[in-house]
């Protein structure tokens, strides 16, 4: 049903509790696609041994070209995006899927699960910080009695889009690789492609391990990258122009161009310019 997009980066026993979450409490077969930034801890051969769709680079690329070289064999009509440390929970596709049918052939939108985690977050629930200490019954148990809401603006994984519209704004941009400030970037791309939907699915849930999966990377500056693209700081685009984090009460607006609207974009007008000067004297 969906093209489900895996980058992974010498994380094999992650990854494997992952895939086997997804065909475990899947509703529907999906298509899974793993992309193996070196793969040196077995997991090429692992995915090679059971025969799973994979792409590769030799040397850790990082996430934002993981997605798009594994995206690029999609064959379904939506992708989700994905990450190794996360376990798929019971009936997430089907939450999806009964979302997917209220919008148009052709519309494009943005929509994601929700991430439980063991720490203060969207939807805080310990079940283990780690694979050993994973509590994978409690979790079972627990998950669907914890209540969430649909919620405004999200930005987060696992997101599904239509492949189209991944397409119409060329996917992840790579010049935030390895990765951060790459998801906030792309909803942008799609702001600018007309996208007003952003909506997060409370019910659609996965286990999330606090970011395992990018503790070993180096990271960039996403923040910066972010400001000097588009003129604006992340946070001013989730406050004013996705609403992040507020309930979800239909598709987005133009933001509110108030006095606060205002004051914060001045306030991003003067960072730019600082790392502008910054830059240019680094040269």
């Amino acid at each position: 049903m969906f093209s489900i997009i895996i980058p992974t980066y010498n994380n094999l026993e992650y990854l494997k509790l992952c895939l086997k979450s997804i065909l475990k409490n899947s509703k529907f077969n999906h298509e899974i696609i793993i992309h193996i930034n070196e793969g040196n801890d077995g997991t090429l051969e692992f995915t090679k041994s059971q025969n799973y769709k994979i792409s590769f680079s030799k040397k850790n690329a990082g996430v934002c070209v993981g997605f798009n070289k594994a995206t690029a064999l999609a064959s379904q009509k939506y992708i989700v995006l994905a990450h190794d440390d996360m376990y798929f929970c019971p009936d997430w596709d089907v939450v999806f899927a009964n979302e997917i049918k209220n919008y148009h052939e052709n519309e494009n939108f943005f929509i994601s699960g929700t991430m439980v985690q063991p720490f203060e977050s969207y939807l805080e629930f310990d079940c283990g910080k780690t694979l050993e200490d994973f509590n994978e019954e409690k979790l079972l148990k627990n998950v669907n009695q914890l209540k969430f809401e649909d919620f405004q603006g999200t930005h987060w994984q696992p997101s599904l889009v239509p492949k189209s519209t991944w397409d119409k704004v060329g996917g992840f941009s790579e010049e935030f690789s390895p990765g951060l400030g790459s998801d906030p970037d792309f909803n942008m791309k799609l702001w600018n492609l007309g996208v007003r939907l952003f909506k997060g699915l409370g019910k659609s849930r996965v286990y999330h391990f606090s970011s395992i999966s990018l503790r070993k990377k180096a990271w960039n500056n996403g923040a910066k990258i972010f400001l000097l693209k588009w003129g604006i700081s992340i946070k001013f685009f989730k406050k004013h122009y996705l609403k992040s984090d507020t309930p979800f009460l239909g598709p987005l607006t133009e933001p509110v161009k108030n006095t606060i609207y205002y004051f914060d974009l001045l306030k991003c007008k003067l960072a730019y310019i600082f790392h502008l000067i910054l830059s240019k004297k680094n040269i």
